[in-house]
């Protein structure tokens, strides 16, 4: 026996109030939304710009980017020839590299430690976070285990907001250095991304969870600006 087909019927609210409370949430979803990356673009208002608008800070934060056959992305490497201009224009003396080192094939601090000493910075001056596995987890080390108050923080113009957010959250007085990026792939996932991390980031902020892993302090961050002087 065929059962008799059962049409439904999605449509908008019959009655103008129906409508009216439709249009209203709608809007409270999108307002929701774009709450966390409102916070971000406000957290960062004035705090991002380019290497000459950078303030002296004494120290850079470079964030991971990926490796490719062990050796930095090219978002990586513009990256940390940001850092590198910063370190030759003195408004640096010291290099945070601070990336994912979770496996022992896979260790983004020191190929980035290479990039740098490679491009002329001293090697005592580059310090590595082996354990900054996203960015919260970056600023909060950054504080926490290695004394950054104050730094210039480096990553492309996607990410650098959100970064500049989450560091002055973490308690690091924080500049931004957009670096310039091609508008490929990457940069377009990146971008899309961004609007998903916002919200993870805000959450972050409000919550403060500790790192992924915290572990005793470091003094690298330290004798890296006593040898800088």
């Amino acid at each position: 026996m065929r059962l008799p087909r059962t049409r439904v019927r999605i449509g908008l609210p019959r009655t103008r109030t129906g409508r009216r409370r439709a249009v209203q949430a709608v809007a409270a979803v999108c307002t929701l939304a774009l709450a966390p990356a409102a916070w971000m673009f406000t957290a960062a208002e004035g705090k991002v710009g380019t290497v000459a608008q950078a303030p002296a800070s004494g120290v850079a934060v470079v964030f991971g980017a990926g490796l490719w056959d062990g050796e930095p992305s090219p978002y990586l490497a513009h990256r940390l020839d940001a850092a590198v201009e910063l370190y030759r224009a003195g408004k640096v003396k010291a290099v945070l590299v601070t990336g994912d080192n979770g496996r022992a094939e896979y260790d983004e601090p020191d190929a980035m430690r290479t990039y740098l000493v490679e491009h002329g910075v001293p090697d005592r001056q580059v310090v590595s976070d082996f354990a900054g596995f996203d960015t919260w987890d970056s600023c909060v080390r950054a504080r926490k285990i290695f004394g950054v108050e104050r730094a210039v923080l480096v990553s492309q113009d996607f990410h650098i907001r959100r970064a500049v957010a989450l560091c002055e959250a973490a308690g690091v007085d924080s500049y931004g250095v957009a670096v310039d990026a091609v508008r490929d792939t990457t940069w377009y996932y990146g971008s899309t991304r961004e609007v998903f991390a916002a919200g993870k980031a805000a959450l972050d902020a409000a919550f403060k969870p500790d790192p992924r892993f915290l572990g005793p302090k470091e003094s690298g961050v330290a004798r890296a600006l006593a040898d800088g002087r």
